[in-house]
């Protein structure tokens, strides 16, 4: 009862605090004006992404104190993905330039790897210390990449709120089926919670748009509850990875094509396999319940089978996402768009 008292609260709590920030927004003239690479139609307000970081991280820390929840875990969470919130409402309300924006992402990702092992990156990764910190170089480029990639596929209506309400909920169920992870289910559960909270102000035709305050506080939230996984097992890493499948896919074979064509891979496009979607259908709505569907009813039941054991997680990967892949190509992701 307590728990539930609570995720009903930080939903509550996000919805309110959206409306809040969408006024402000309006009022200090922070929209997001369409232009010819956008997918919406007339200029909205941005920022409302403070909502749900500011909801989870005062739930996460009421959380923490009623529940028995790893306290490396809570404070990588707060230290890292605050940081990058910070930047990213820097940015949303007053401009800033590519070179913070990734100094600030850099230093969050060190900073959580430093964090979560405690300042000993072989307890993180069950290895010697020469190849921990290997780990950790690649690790803080993957952080890096996901809070991106996050703010990339943050391109129409309700995508990505959805995608991080469906995996919050399916990693949620993931930690309940496993009696080893004791109480930390109730953090994706938290986040979910928040970000439900927001949705109904950005589902279409949005309200208000997360911005990148929101997209880059999900991307590095996310990524640091998946490298918490690794910590407890394995197999609960390739769950988070499966079930991040659709971003992570679309993504990066876009990102790659680019890179391939010479593309300048900080300008807006509308090259997304979900943005030409969305134009195909003419609508964002089915797009983005789409991605909600897929991850509840393809890549949850695997990465569910995964997390068990009834599956190698390389396998069960290798199966999930190669439907994602054909699905991207067939939406034309693999070509450069202008």
């Amino acid at each position: 009862m307590i728990a539930a008292t609570l995720l009903i609260a930080v939903a509550l709590a996000s919805f309110l605090l959206a409306g809040l920030v969408r006024r402000y927004a309006l009022a200090r003239g922070a929209l997001d004006r369409p232009n010819e690479r956008s997918s919406h139609a007339i200029p909205t307000p941005r920022g409302g992404g403070l909502a749900f970081v500011t909801t989870f991280l005062v739930g996460l820390g009421v959380a923490a104190v009623l529940f028995p929840l790893e306290r490396s875990l809570v404070l990588a969470l707060c230290v890292s993905g605050l940081l990058v919130g910070f930047t990213g409402m820097r940015d949303d309300f007053h401009g800033l330039g590519v070179g913070a924006r990734l100094l600030a992402q850099f230093t969050a990702a060190v900073a959580a790897f430093w964090v979560l092992s405690g300042g000993e990156p072989a307890s993180l990764f069950g290895t010697s210390a020469g190849a921990a910190w290997l780990f950790v170089a690649a690790g803080v480029f993957l952080l890096v990449w996901l809070v991106n990639l996050y703010n990339f596929m943050d391109g129409i209506d309700g995508i990505a709120a959805i995608e991080a309400i469906t995996v919050g909920l399916g990693m949620t169920l993931v930690y309940l089926l496993d009696p080893r992870t004791g109480e930390a289910w109730l953090i994706p559960a938290l986040l979910a919670a928040g970000v439900s909270g927001f949705l109904p102000w950005n589902f279409p035709g949005a309200r208000l748009f997360m911005g990148d305050v929101g997209s880059g506080f999900l991307g590095m939230s996310l990524g640091i509850m998946a490298l918490q996984g690794w910590k407890l097992d394995v197999s609960l890493l390739w769950a988070w990875l499966i079930l991040l499948g659709v971003f992570i896919v679309d993504a990066s074979l876009t990102l790659f094509r680019r890179l391939l064509a010479g593309e300048n891979v900080f300008r807006a496009h509308r090259g997304h396999a979900y943005q030409v979607a969305a134009r195909r259908y003419g609508a964002h709505a089915p797009v983005s319940l789409a991605v909600g569907a897929i991850n509840l009813l393809w890549l949850l039941p695997l990465a569910i089978w995964v997390a068990r054991g009834g599956l190698a997680g390389p396998v069960g990967l290798l199966i999930a996402w190669t439907p994602l892949v054909a699905l991207a190509v067939c939406f034309r992701a693999d070509r450069v768009q202008a």
